[in-house]
């Protein structure tokens, strides 16, 4: 029987940072869950799709074959055979994926590859919806969060030293507005699952964060 962690929280709280390192340190596999949901949405803007267009989106996504796998231990996003690792973590790519996320036809369709990894091998996941929806049975559920001002913070010094030209007030604004989004939409909103233990990363750093959760799952 699998080992399963289920990191849930709202955007910019440093969940992926975060399970990756706790994967590396218990040696079990790190699934990006948010990423194969960015996938999607990359997949939908190419196709010049609008992510408020329900419609289409649900009437394309069964074309986008989204995968996962591991080149020299760094987890790589496959759409359609092409490594897109490199092209959804824009802001847009992130604002379409709050919107495509909400919809059923997608969220059966990668929730279920989901499943099927966690199932097959001991594994962290990080996501909206992890702890309350894919993996409700996880042997240790963490809802991590912080202040909108501090994850907009991270998110700017994160897009800067890329090289990339950006304004913190609307970096801020969109986060409120796709927490506003993911906490209120009618499939798997995004919320505190009652048997996960809440940890605000808004004044600690990711090593304290990481050790917090290490603790917690050496008592499970």
């Amino acid at each position: 029987m699998s080992y399963n962690i289920a990191i849930d929280g709202p955007a910019g709280a440093g969940k992926s940072t975060i399970a990756r390192a706790i994967a590396k340190r218990l040696n079990i596999i790190y699934v990006d869950t948010g990423a194969m949901y960015r996938g999607m949405a990359l997949y939908m803007l190419r196709r010049g799709i609008s992510p408020d267009d329900s419609q289409a989106v649900i009437a394309h996504c069964s074309e986008a074959d989204i995968t996962l796998k591991y080149e020299n231990g760094t987890q790589v996003v496959c759409l359609n055979g092409e490594n897109v690792n490199d092209c959804i973590r824009t802001e847009e790519v992130g604002n379409a994926t709050s919107k495509i996320s909400a919809l059923p036809p997608v969220r059966e369709r990668i929730t279920a590859l989901q499943r099927q990894l966690a199932a097959a091998s001991d594994c962290i996941m990080d996501g909206r919806d992890i702890g309350t929806c894919v993996l409700p049975d996880a042997d240790v559920k963490i809802y991590l969060t912080a202040s909108s001002a501090v994850r907009a913070r991270r998110r700017y010094d994160e897009l800067t030293a890329k090289g990339q030209s950006c304004d913190l007030a609307q970096i801020q604004a969109d986060m409120e507005e796709r927490d506003y989004r993911d906490m209120h939409r009618m499939v798997s909103p995004l919320r505190q699952a009652e048997d996960a233990v809440l940890v605000d990363s808004s004044d600690m750093t990711p090593e304290q964060v990481m050790e917090t959760i290490l603790k917690l799952c050496r008592k499970r």
